[in-house]
């Protein structure tokens, strides 16, 4: 069996902050592999307030084509209608039957589990990583989360990443204002964003 991690969002763009999250969660937990997932269509976002998937699949590709123990999914890109993390929670388990999965997510967005669809289905078909900043207070954020999942306070887990601080809303404003973006994602994504010309006007 199998340790697999499942790195979810939309990366557009995909940064460090999200490989070294991937990274530092794979090496804290002994994950086999972390298996990056861009969504299709975000269920909090208008489909004109994200780049298209097929972009922020391919960015995600070049990503992580470097760390052979990161991998990009389609399942998410491939399906029609709104992305709900358990419907890929689902289809990954027929993808990977025999893997422990672990779903990797910021530890605020760790808070909001409860509101999202079929949330009690969610604890049953993972584990959860929540990344978070250095300083941040994880006692406070175990015990909140010990009142809400009662019976699964063990599924939540929690790893430091100093790379937090960069964020895709700010790369993608720094693109708009002429700002440079170098050094906060891979080159390969650089030479994709300007070849194709992303984020130069529009949505933030």
């Amino acid at each position: 069996m199998a340790r697999l991690g499942i790195m979810g969002g939309t990366f557009d763009p995909i940064h460090y902050g999200h490989l070294m999250t991937a990274e530092e969660a794979r090496e804290r937990f002994g994950l086999d592999k972390v298996l990056f997932v861009p969504s299709g269509h975000p269920p909090h976002k208008k489909l004109t307030d994200v780049s298209d998937a097929e972009h922020r699949y391919l960015m995600t590709v070049l990503a992580t084509l470097s760390n052979p123990a990161f991998e990009v999914s389609r399942v998410d890109v491939d399906r029609e209608g709104i992305t709900y993390t358990v419907d890929t929670l689902r289809d990954l388990h027929r993808l990977y039957p025999d893997d422990e999965l672990y779903f990797i997510t910021g530890a605020d967005a760790v808070l909001e589990i409860i509101t999202w669809k079929d949330a009690h289905r969610l604890v049953e078909l993972c584990d959860f990583i929540a990344a978070t900043r250095p300083g941040y207070p994880i006692d406070a954020l175990e015990e909140k989360l010990g009142a809400l999942y009662t019976d699964c306070r063990e599924c939540f887990h929690f790893v430091e990443v100093p790379a937090l601080a960069i964020s895709s809303t700010d790369i993608r404003a720094r693109v708009r204002e002429g700002r440079p973006i170098r050094y906060l994602l891979p080159e390969s994504v650089v030479y994709y964003i300007e070849k194709n010309g992303l984020y130069l006007e529009g949505r933030k």
